[in-house]
């Protein structure tokens, strides 16, 4: 059972179930599962309509600005990511620095931010989701001051230890926080936030290189990297805003303090209760092993024995998490954002300035395209946005690869190569942007049950920063040792891989509250068919 499109957009005013702008009918059809709020009963227009609506538009957007705020330090990573790639250019001369030096500045972040990423998911847990994001901008601005005033190489790396630590920590919470707060219907667009500000610092990172780039050697660079600490000052402001997240606030036992929170980010206080009641269901559920035919593990074990020792069910949870996230970066990702001036020089691009200038481009269409899947995430769904980008994504870089082979061997013109080399990787960044990128960070952080999300998506987020930081430090000597054109064949026949794991692996959760996802691989319900969940959805939509 759905409701028509008509009916659900005359009922939102045009709008999405998101709350945001959505496109035309012929660029995707409904989701199956909407929010039962998202429809206003006849009964219920005229003044006490308009009421309901205010408090719906007023919820909506106390949700929005808590994901923006939540999201800030993700702004930190790409600009990390972003401005890198045209300092290592001055940093090279400047320290005068070899090429493996090069590789292990580059890719080693993604290491190092794994451990802030370990310890993010327990830091959560004991400190609570809010202070975490705080504990992140601290430690990234004390990196970046130390990579600002570096005299030498290896002072330079102890400031992007502490940098990559702060990271660490960003990237994890911030797509937990905001899933635990948002409601089913807008989850996807609101989760997808840290990636959309994620690809923002990657462009302002190569606006900051060119401009910049026209100082001196020996001071272009920290300018550069010190511009990268003033949006973590921000965060201060943004911890006196947002809540504590209400899930959290349950496992602890302050049950008033997360009604207190519910009522602020839904529309009603009946759908306040309700949520309460799910998540106090799931909470204890998750606390007394209770839930479904002992599908999440024995109730002794800890929470890294779970995981480590996996029930079937979160056995299959894992493969998702995981597996998504690492096929968002062993597709190459990284190698294209941090070496594109490398591999336009390849293409025939010879000044700085010309390099510079086109790794805007990347970034910006890397930017708009992220905006873009914030309003199909929930209105298209997650899987067709996973196929398209996956599709799109091996296709560009396997014309990326045959582009830059013919390049090498004179067999097209300076002027077709560069021009080819450019729309290829625009294009990758593009299709990368309006599916894998932000949906492997909604996925990861919506699959797991309570007790074990924060954790499992540290976890998930490792596996992330352990295949960038692998691609992005052996990048160069792959590229020497089978030519770039050949990097980017392996990089094409990988992301075909990634269609498949798609299509077997990843199930459809837009429009499902967490708990109900978690019936999706066999648990919370004890493994009921789908059909009956479908169902229970039209039921609470009548009663509502």
């Amino acid at each position: 059972m759905m409701l028509p499109s008509a009916e659900l957009s005359s009922s939102n005013g045009g709008g999405g179930a998101s709350g945001l702008p959505t496109l035309p009918d012929f660029l995707g059809r409904k989701n199956k599962y909407v929010r039962m709020d998202d429809v206003l009963p006849p009964e219920q227009e005229g003044e006490d309509g308009g009421v309901l609506v205010r408090e719906r538009q007023s919820s909506r957007r106390y949700v929005f600005a808590c994901s923006v705020f939540a999201s800030l330090n993700s702004v930190l990573l790409g600009y990390d990511v972003g401005v890198m790639s045209g300092c290592i250019l001055f940093i090279q001369r400047d320290l005068h620095i070899n090429e493996v030096q090069q590789e292990v500045l580059v890719g080693c972040l993604s290491f190092i931010s794994l451990l802030g990423s370990l310890a993010g998911g327990r830091t959560s847990d004991a400190m609570g989701r809010k202070w975490t994001i705080g504990l992140a901008a601290v430690v990234f601005q004390a990196g970046a001051a130390v990579m600002t005033l570096a005299p030498s190489f290896r002072v330079l790396m102890v400031g992007r230890l502490l940098a990559g630590i702060g990271i660490g920590f960003g990237v994890m919470i911030a797509p937990v926080y905001i899933a635990e707060i948002s409601p089913a219907g807008s989850r996807g667009s609101f989760t997808s936030f840290p990636e959309i500000f994620i690809n923002l610092g990657i462009l302002l990172g190569y606006i900051s290189n060119y401009a910049f780039s026209g100082l001196p050697d020996h001071i272009n660079w920290r300018v550069m990297l010190a511009v990268g600490i003033l949006p973590s000052v921000s965060i201060a402001f943004a911890l006196l805003v947002i809540p504590e997240s209400p899930r959290w606030l349950v496992m602890q036992g302050r049950a008033d303090e997360a009604r207190a929170v519910l009522l602020r980010v839904t529309d009603t206080e009946d759908e306040a209760k309700e949520r309460l009641a799910e998540i106090e269901a799931a909470a204890a559920a998750a606390a007394t092993g209770a839930a479904g035919n002992g599908n999440y593990g024995d109730r002794n074990k800890t929470v890294w024995q779970e995981l480590s020792r996996p029930s079937p069910v979160i056995a299959r949870m894992l493969v998702t998490g995981v597996g998504i996230q690492c096929f968002q970066q062993i597709t190459g990702i990284d190698a294209l954002v941090y070496y594109s001036p490398t591999i336009f020089r390849d293409a025939g691009i010879t000044t700085e300035r010309q390099l510079l200038a086109a790794t805007v481009a990347v970034g910006f269409f890397k930017t708009a395209f992220i905006a873009l899947a914030i309003v199909l995430i929930d209105r298209v769904g997650r899987k067709p946005l996973l196929y398209v980008s996956t599709v799109g994504m091996t296709a560009c870089l396997a014309a990326l690869s045959a582009a830059l082979f013919l390049q090498a061997r004179g067999s097209v013109s300076r002027g077709a190569g560069v021009g080819v080399a450019i729309l290829t990787v625009c294009g990758d960044v593009a299709f990368f942007s309006v599916g894998i990128g932000p949906i492997c960070w909604v996925v990861s952080s919506e699959i797991f049950p309570l007790r074990l999300r924060s954790q499992a998506a540290a976890l998930g987020a490792v596996a992330n920063r352990v295949t960038s930081g692998a691609v992005a430090m052996s990048f160069l000597s792959i590229c020497r040792a089978i030519s770039v054109s050949g990097a980017f064949a392996a990089f094409a026949a990988i992301s075909a891989l990634s269609v498949l794991f798609v299509h077997k692996f990843v199930p459809e959760t837009s429009g499902k509250t967490l708990e109900q996802i978690e019936s999706l691989f066999g648990g919370g319900s004890g493994g009921e068919d789908r059909r009956e969940l479908e169902l229970g959805d039209v039921e609470q939509l009548v009663h509502k």
